[in-house]
C-alpha cells in the first residue's frame, strides 16, 4: 500500500481526534480499491520488452501494478489455464486441445514480431558466420559436431574455422523461442520433422539444456564451441555474435528490423481470425526466415471489472504508444492491417 503522509496536519484539518481517525481510515483504505493489480506469466522472448512497457504504464498511471514472469511460453499456458495469473504470454500458439481444456475462451493477441537467430562462441573466429538450413538442423541432430565441418566450411567461404567441438545449447524448460526455432527445423528438414517435430518442449537429439533465452545466451557465452538459439535482444544486449540465415530464396539474411518486418508482410494480409499463425521460412528474398509474432494470452470473459478495464486499457495503449517503443529493442512493431484486426479482437473481452 505504501506510506501515507497522514498526521498532525490531518488531525487540524479535520477538526478533532475522533474526526481525523475517521480520516485516516479512509486515507489508509482509498488506494488499497483504487490500485490494481494484474499479474502475468510466460515467454522470455519478449520479456525486455513486455517489462519496459509494463514500467512505463505504470508511471502514466500509479495505481496500475503489472507484474509479470518471465518463465517460459510452456509455465505461461500452464499457469493460465490453471488461474493462477490474469494473462499469461506465449511465442507458440496454444494447441487446439489446450484451448478446448480453458475454463473460458482463450484469446491469442499480437504484441509484436522478433527474431529467433543462432548464437555462437567459436575460438579464434571473428567472422560473422552464415547458416544454411541444413547445416542448422544438423548441429541440431547433432550430426555435425565440428566446426570445420565441410557442411559449414561451404556455408562460410574464405574463413577459417577451427577443428573444435559443437557444443549445442538449447532450452530445458518448455518455451515459445523453442517451438519457434523446431517449427523452423521442421519445415526445412524432413529429417528433423521425422525424428525431433515441433513443440514448446521436445526431446533434443543432442546438447546441453538451459533456462529461458537469459540462460541459453549466458551459456553460450561462458562455453567455447558453443551454438544456441535466442531471441535476437538477447544476443545484443549480452555482446553476443549471431550469424546470418539462409531463407527459400537462397539468401543469407540477418535478423533485423527490416527483414523480421518483411518476413510478416504476407501473414498480415492473410492473418486467420485467432491470429493463430505461423511465419518462420517464408518467402521473400530479404526476409528473415525464422521470425514470428509473440502473443498475450488473455481470458475473453473476466470476472473482475476493475482488472478487465486496466487490462483493456493497456492492450489499446499497447496497440499504439506501446508499438512505438517496439524498435529501439529490436522488435518489429505490427503491421497496421494486423493492428486493426487485433483491436476488434479486444472489442470481444466481456466483463
Amino acid at each position: 500500500m505504501g506510506h501515507i503522509g497522514f498526521g498532525r496536519a490531518a488531525v487540524k484539518a479535520c477538526g478533532s481526534v475522533a474526526v481525523a481517525a475517521a480520516c485516516l481510515l479512509v486515507a489508509a483504505l482509498t488506494p488499497a480499491f483504487a490500485r490494481t493489480q494484474l499479474n502475468g506469466a510466460g515467454a522470455t522472448f519478449p520479456y525486455p520488452l513486455y517489462s519496459k512497457w509494463f514500467s512505463d504504464y505504470h508511471n502514466l498511471d500509479p495505481d496500475i501494478q503489472i507484474n509479470y514472469q518471465s518463465i517460459g511460453s510452456g509455465g505461461g499456458i500452464r499457469q493460465l489455464l490453471q488461474g493462477t495469473v490474469d494473462f499469461g504470454a506465449t511465442d507458440g500458439p496454444m494447441t487446439d486441445e489446450q484451448l478446448g481444456s480453458a475454463k473460458v475462451p482463450i484469446l491469442h493477441i499480437p504484441t509484436v514480431l522478433g527474431a529467433v537467430v543462432p548464437t555462437y562462441n567459436v575460438p579464434g573466429t571473428s567472422a560473422e558466420l552464415r547458416f544454411s538450413p541444413e547445416t542448422l538442423a544438423g548441429i541440431f541432430l547433432g550430426t555435425i559436431s565440428k566446426w570445420n565441418d565441410p557442411s559449414l566450411v561451404k556455408d562460410n567461404p574464405g574463413v577459417t574455422l577451427p577443428a573444435t567441438d559443437i557444443v549445442v545449447v538449447h532450452r530445458s524448460d518448455g518455451s515459445g523461442t523453442t517451438y519457434i526455432w523446431t517449427d523452423y527445423l521442421s519445415k526445412v528438414s524432413a529429417q528433423w520433422l521425422a525424428k525431433v517435430g515441433k513443440g514448446t518442449s521436445v526431446n533434443w537429439p543432442a546438447g546441453l539444456g538451459a533456462k529461458g533465452n537469459e540462460g541459453v545466451s549466458g551459456l553460450v557465452k561462458q562455453t567455447p564451441g558453443a551454438i544456441g538459439y535466442v531471441e535476437l535482444i538477447y544476443a545484443i544486449q549480452n555482446n553476443l555474435p549471431y550469424g546470418k540465415v539462409r531463407n527459400r530464396e537462397g539468401v543469407f539474411v540477418k535478423a533485423n528490423l527490416d527483414s523480421v518486418t518483411e518476413a510478416a508482410r504476407g501473414a498480415a494480409e492473410n492473418m486467420p481470425e485467432d491470429f493463430r499463425v505461423s511465419i518462420t521460412d517464408p518467402p521473400g528474398k530479404e526476409s528473415y526466415p525464422i521470425s514470428s509474432f509473440t502473443w498475450l494470452l488473455v481470458p475473453q470473459r473476466i470476472e473482475d471489472p476493475s482488472k478487465a478495464k486496466v487490462l483493456v486499457g493497456f492492450l489499446r495503449w499497447m496497440l499504439s504508444e506501446g508499438q512505438k517503443v517496439a524498435p529501439k529493442l529490436h522488435y518489429a512493431p505490427l503491421p497496421e492491417p494486423v493492428v486493426k484486426k487485433v483491436q476488434k479482437s479486444i472489442d470481444k473481452i466481456a466483463y
